[in-house]
């Protein structure tokens, strides 16, 4: 009996973990990229049972153990990146030295959630220069419109269907656009971002549909979404600071996400240093990684940090990175093949890099 359960649970364990391997668009695929250190634990927890409940006299005990091992030496090949056991990606910026900076931090809102002085009592704590906010109402825009005191710089797209954004920065922007990229209810913004007289950051704010029952059935739309941004900056990361971020509704360590880092070629400041696990802010055992900040090698890291919650569904994510260009910064490195996959999603959803703006360029 005792056998058999342990059997069981394995041969779920076992089909979780290979589902993914499937590449196929259906949101129930997908979805299964995100919860691989969830799906660690299982796996330690039935090599625990096993470990306590099987004698290992026959075959078939020694292989669902075996089973189990393979299964969490694979999921913990994805995370293990976002672990201090990995070298890091961005290296630690030199504070001592007086150079340029930038205070970016990303809060998705949730619509319905009404505790804006939480929201607004941390921007004022942490006072980043740029804030993008996102599923953001016209309700949320009166509320945020306060902080026009001191970010009188914004780009605006208020919308009722837990699409809109808002991007609000101390900092002048300038060419900014919004742009409905893919979907025709779901916005992103560009703009160049002045930091001083002599410098300015290409920065494109992201928020694509992710792939769900009640969403998208196919992770087509939020997968294309983040390529053809990465598409747009292939050409343009070694010679212009360049910074994405938003709620890209993807796990850092899935095969698209990956994607997008090997064609844009923009580094990842959470490489060897921690998860940052932003989502579901209300249930500690489902918590993975969606709102990212991507860069080019123009940057160091100052700090990385997941602030406080504040009634939405997301914690805040504050990232503040100096401006010292250090090309010796690798992201992951693509391949011919990379491109061509890239290439072909472009193509079946009709979409091309030249939609993107290029703000610096103007």
């Amino acid at each position: 009996m005792k056998e058999g359960i342990l059997l069981a649970a394995t041969g779920l364990l076992v089909v979780l973990t290979c589902l993914p391997l499937w590449k196929n668009p259906a949101w129930w695929v997908r979805d299964l990229d995100f919860p691989r250190l969830q799906l660690c634990v299982l796996a330690l927890v039935l090599l625990f049972a096993q470990a306590l409940l099987l004698s290992y006299s026959e075959p078939l005990q020694i292989f669902i153990s075996a089973l189990s091992v393979g299964c969490l030496a694979y999921q913990a090949w994805w995370i293990i990146p976002y672990t201090r056991l990995w070298h890091r990606e961005v290296k630690s910026a030199d504070t001592s030295q007086y150079k340029p900076r930038i205070r970016v931090m990303a809060a998705n809102v949730l619509t319905p959630n009404r505790q804006a002085d939480k929201l607004k009592a941390l921007v004022r704590e942490h006072r980043p220069d740029v804030l993008v906010t996102l599923e953001t109402d016209h309700w949320w825009e009166t509320q945020l419109e306060e902080l026009t005191d001191q970010y009188p710089y914004s780009i605006r797209c208020p919308l009722d269907n837990l699409y809109g954004m808002h991007v609000w920065s101390r900092l002048a922007l300038e060419n900014a656009e919004t742009r409905f990229l893919v979907e025709d209810d779901v916005p992103s913004m560009h703009a160049n971002v002045r930091l001083n007289d002599q410098l300015a950051i290409r920065m494109h704010f992201l928020h694509p549909a992710p792939p769900s029952p009640t969403e998208n059935d196919e992770s087509t739309e939020r997968d294309v979404e983040l390529l053809v941004v990465a598409k747009s900056v292939q050409d343009d990361e070694d010679t212009i600071p360049i910074i994405v971020t938003g709620d890209l509704n993807d796990v850092a360590w899935s095969a698209n996400t990956r994607l997008f880092r090997k064609i844009s070629g923009l580094l990842d400041p959470r490489v060897g240093r921690c998860m940052v696990n932003s989502f579901h802010a209300q249930h500690w055992f489902l918590r993975w990684p969606l709102d990212h900040l991507f860069h080019s090698h123009h940057f160091q890291l100052v700090r990385i940090q997941r602030l406080p919650k504040f009634g939405s569904d997301h914690f805040p994510v504050l990232v503040e990175l100096q401006y010292d260009p250090a090309p010796e910064q690798q992201s992951l490195q693509g391949e011919a093949q990379d491109d061509r996959e890239a290439a072909k999603k472009l193509g079946e959803e009709g979409v091309s890099e030249s939609e993107v703006p290029e703000p610096d360029k103007h």
